[in-house]
C-alpha cells in the first residue's frame, strides 16, 4: 500500500512518516502533504502546523497530544499512551489533513502554483528523509579538545573581567553585570528591563565597546565562547547515534519564510564561519574516506542566482572573475 505508485498517500508532515517506514524498509511513494501545500499557497501568512491549519481552514480545534500525553514531569511518551487514546488522537489527524488537502489542492491550480509545489517542495521531502538517515559523522575527540580550548580561554577572559570591574562577579549574571556597568561605572547608555534590572544585551555592549570600554568588549568575547562550548563543542557529541556512529539532525520543510531549510535536533544550519573559533566547529564534521564535505554559502548561492535571473553583465562578470 505504501509503495504502491497507484495510490495516493495524503498526510502532514509525511517526511517523518518517511523516515520512520524506511527504517523498516518500507518506501513511501505517491504523496500529498498538507504542510507543504500550505506552505506554497499561503507562505507567510500563518504557521503550517496541523493544528493551526484546522483552526484556520476548518474552525476546528483537534485533540492536542497534551490532551492525551499530559505535560511537565508526568508526560507520557507516545507508545505509553492507552491505544484506544493514540488511535482517536491519530484518526483526528488523518481526517483533518484529508479534509485540508481537498480544500488546498484545488488552490494550486487556480493560484498558479502547481509548478512550485511538484517540482520543488514535494520532491524535496523524499531528498531531505533520506539526508537525515544518512546523518553526517563529526569527530568527538577533536570536540572535546575544543572544549578544553575553549574553557581555558574563558578562564583568561573571566580574570580580565574581572579586573576591569575591580571585583569579582559571576559574568553569566546581567544583574550583576548591568549594576556594575551602569551602577558602578555609570557608562552611558543604560536602560531598564521591565523587571528593574538594567539590560546587557549584546546590542547595549556592542554599543559600548565601540566607545572604547575594555569590560563591555572582553564580557562579548566571553559570551560568545561560552555559546559556542555550550551549543556545540560540549553537546554535538551527545547526539551521535550509537547505531550509526553519527548525527542525525531533522531538516524542517515549511519552516521559513525564504525558503530556506532550517534544522534542529540539533542545528547545524547557525555554525559560526566569520570567526576562527567557528571555523574550527566547523572542522569537527569529517567526511567518509574519498569523499569530500563541500560548505556553500546561502548569500553566495542567491547572489548567484540573481545575477543569472536578473542578467546582470557585470555581476555575472564579476562572480566569473572570482571577485565574490
Amino acid at each position: 500500500l505504501f509503495e504502491d505508485e497507484s495510490i495516493l498517500k495524503i498526510g502532514h508532515n509525511l517526511k517523518f512518516a518517511c523516515v520512520l517506514l524506511a527504517q523498516r524498509g518500507i518506501g513511501l511513494r505517491s504523496i500529498d502533504d498538507t504542510l507543504l501545500l500550505s506552505y506554497v499557497l499561503d507562505v507567510g501568512l500563518h504557521g503550517h502546523g496541523l493544528e493551526e491549519l484546522s483552526q484556520e481552514h476548518l474552525q476546528h480545534t483537534p485533540i492536542a497530544l497534551a490532551d492525551i500525553a499530559g505535560k511537565g514531569r508526568d508526560k507520557l511518551s507516545f507508545e505509553q499512551v492507552p491505544i484506544a487514546e493514540a488511535t482517536r488522537y491519530a484518526a483526528v489527524r488523518a481526517d483533518i489533513a484529508l479534509r485540508l488537502h481537498g480544500l488546498l489542492k484545488p488552490r494550486l491550480v487556480a493560484e498558479r502554483r502547481m509548478t512550485v509545489y511538484e517540482t520543488l517542495e514535494r520532491p524535496l521531502i523524499g531528498v531531505l528523509a533520506a539526508m537525515e538517515r544518512t546523518g553526517i559523522a563529526i569527530a568527538p575527540s577533536f570536540l572535546a579538545k575544543l572544549s578544553n580550548d575553549f574553557a581555558l580561554t574563558m578562564a583568561r577572559l573571566e580574570e580580565e573581567c574581572c579586573g576591569h570591574a575591580g571585583e569579582k562577579f559571576n559574568l553569566g549574571s546581567p544583574k550583576q553585570l548591568g549594576d556594575i556597568l551602569f551602577g558602578k561605572f555609570s557608562l552611558p547608555g543604560g536602560r531598564r528591563t521591565k523587571t528593574g534590572a538594567w539590560s546587557t544585551d549584546a546590542d547595549i555592549l556592542e554599543e559600548l565597546a565601540a566607545l572604547g570600554h575594555a569590560l563591555p568588549k572582553t564580557i562579548l568575547e566571553w559570551r560568545q565562547l561560552s555559546k559556542l562550548k555550550s551549543t556545540y563543542t560540549d553537546a554535538l557529541p551527545a547526539y551521535i547515534n550509537p547505531a550509526t556512529g553519527r548525527v542525525h539532525t531533522s531538516y524542517a520543510l515549511g519552516a521559513t519564510t525564504t525558503g530556506r531549510l532550517s534544522s534542529n535536533e540539533p542545528n547545524l544550519q547557525n555554525i559560526p564561519i566569520r570567526t576562527e573559533e567557528g571555523r574550527r566547529i566547523r572542522r569537527a564534521f569529517v567526511a567518509t574516506e574519498g569523499r569530500s564535505l563541500v560548505s556553500a554559502d546561502y548569500s553566495q548561492i542567491e547572489l548567484r542566482l540573481l545575477a543569472h535571473i536578473a542578467d546582470v553583465p557585470n555581476l555575472r562578470q564579476a562572480f566569473a572573475d572570482g571577485l565574490d
